[in-house]
């Protein structure tokens, strides 16, 4: 078997690793291939619709219509992506796009604006969280039931291109007219970066795009500075990405020549590793990352490869098990094709990617539930693992493949202070609702407050937030139900005030309120204080 040996570099990074896989954005090549009996049956049959049908056809329309089909009977993640949706889904993990800096909420069908990029065009012109989009373009968009979707088609646009808005403020009777000028705006994947004491720092990376690996390496240089030593990494609810960003991350924490991961195709001598250079920053840092089932692809991928080497401690439980490497190619009328062409293999030698059966992709999309369904979330009992599928990590340690990264430590789902009333005014959006009118109501006292504690500082106490929220619920339609409520009161009060820190003060905001009640960030901070995650690994990671 033919192995080529990588070493992470700054400058051939990109070319490297786009050998090896990974989403290839934007790459096009022709492939030519010889005619096989089914492809000369489909232009035959082709070709018998476009002259003998009785009615005329559009036949790029009907192929437009077969290919999705043509494709659901490969694995799950191999793919096609029309031309009109190709840019949208690009822009995703491209690192920016051109719109108009701002996030907003459809609150009772109100376009509302609840956070302004700084520096973006929104803030340059004035416009402010808690603004309400009335018009786009001398068109009415407030309670007209248009989606989401086509308010964001509305709202970005060509770099340099204007759109009009109709805001409406509530310190103002008239309608306010902004011209704003579409911009580059970049699409952040480091939601949170804070000290959660002297010397332990949290990132949390919502995915990999782009820009990753530079908002990560900033992310760690500046807590670092602030004098964090240990780091805990979430990847809960990443689902992946960029291959490249999740290698030159790992490569900061490993010393040289660690493998980190390598991909096979369909050939035994298709295969492809990476290993680090030595040159990372944090290689004697302690770390806990944080994974959970909607961890996936270059989640697994950075995991696998800090377990492997014994290098973090994994918290939480098993990942999703996307082990499939996917090139894109364009097509001539700018659609494109995912194509699933390799798998991903951890340092130890296990396949990230879970069992799949071609063309039954509803049952491998059903895979989550049914971990539910046996229990897994809640018990780590009822995971089996299969015996031949067991590795040695590069310290000794044993794990297994089989689908996802089973974590060292389990932390199992949070069932504390859930009951039928938590549900029921989850389900309703009033957690949301209420948070976002309260910040709006009490914007101008809220917003001198510079950090999370100087607004928690200035909220009313937790009886009386209850109590605010009680009320407004039982107004919407959900009756107090105070058994449960006061079951439920911890967790709906901590989600309120992290609800409102965020529309205040930004995303942030909500990981360093919400964390503080959080069993896996928990145990994250415990296993670090501890000395678990010692450098290298002392403590015998194991599921408990």
């Amino acid at each position: 078997m033919k192995n080529s040996k990588n070493t992470i570099a700054w400058i051939p990074i990109v070319i490297a690793l786009s050998l090896i896989g990974g989403i290839w954005l934007g790459l096009h090549f022709s492939t030519k291939v010889s005619h096989t009996s089914g492809q000369r049956k489909l232009d035959n049959i082709l070709g018998l619709i476009e002259s003998d049908y009785v009615d005329e056809v559009d036949i790029d329309s009907i192929i437009e219509l077969t290919i999705p089909k043509l494709m659901a009977n490969l694995d799950p993640h191999s793919t096609y992506i029309p031309a009109s949706e190709l840019q949208a889904v690009n822009e995703d993990l491209d690192g920016s796009f051109s719109g108009i800096g701002v996030s907003f909420t459809m609150l009772t069908d109100t376009v509302t604006i609840n956070e302004v990029i700084p520096g973006g065009p929104s803030e340059k012109v004035g416009i402010m969280p808690g603004d309400r989009v009335i018009t786009i373009n001398d068109s009415l968009v407030a309670g007209q039931g248009i989606v989401n979707t086509d308010i964001v088609k509305m709202l970005r646009g060509e770099k340099g291109t204007t759109v009009n808005l109709g805001i409406k403020r509530n310190n103002s009777k008239n309608l306010l007219t902004f011209e704003v000028t579409r911009g580059d705006i970049p699409v952040n994947t480091v939601d949170a970066a804070y000290l959660i004491n002297p010397t332990t720092g949290y990132v949390k990376v919502n995915k990999f795009g782009r820009t990753t690996y530079s908002e990560f390496f900033t992310s760690l240089v500046k807590l670092k500075a602030a004098g964090a030593r240990n780091f805990i990494l979430d990847l809960r609810g990443n689902g992946g990405g960029f291959m490249e960003m999740a290698i030159m991350m790992a490569n900061e924490f490993l010393p040289a020549n660690s493998p980190i991961v390598y991909t096979r195709g369909r050939n035994d001598d298709d295969e492809s590793r990476v290993f680090s250079d030595g040159t990372g920053s944090f290689i004697d840092s302690e770390l806990v990352v944080l994974i959970d089932e909607y961890s996936a692809s270059a989640s697994e991928i950075f995991a696998g490869a800090m377990q492997d080497n014994d290098r973090a401690l994994i918290v939480g439980r098993r990942s999703f098990g996307k082990g499939l490497v996917q090139r894109q190619t364009t097509l001539p009328d700018s659609s494109a094709i995912r194509l699933t062409v390799s798998r991903y293999h951890t340092p130890s030698g296990r396949c990230i990617q879970k069992d799949y059966q071609l063309g039954k992709r509803g049952t491998y999309e059903q895979e989550i539930l049914d971990r539910y369904d046996h229990g897994e979330f809640y018990n780590s009992d009822s995971i089996k693992f299969n015996k031949d599928l067991q590795y040695t990590t590069a310290g000794g340690r044993t794990v297994y493949g089989g689908g996802g990264i089973m974590p060292d430590f389990f932390v199992p789902n949070d069932t504390a202070g859930i009951s039928s009333y938590y549900i029921n005014v989850l389900n309703a959006g009033l957690l949301q609702r209420f948070a976002f009118e309260y910040s709006d109501r009490y914007r101008e006292r809220l917003s001198a407050a510079k950090n999370v504690n100087e607004i928690l500082a200035l909220l009313p106490p937790d009886d009386e937030l209850l109590q605010l929220f009680v009320s407004y619920a039982a107004q919407n339609g959900i009756p107090a139900r105070w058994y449960y409520i006061n079951i439920s009161q911890g967790l709906i009060v901590n989600y309120l005030k992290a609800l409102i820190a965020s529309d205040i003060i930004g995303r942030q905001a909500y990981y360093e309120v919400a964390n503080t009640i959080d069993p896996a960030f928990i145990q994250a901070v415990t296993h670090l204080e501890q000395g678990d995650a010692a450098v290298p690994i002392t403590a015998q990671g194991k599921v408990n």
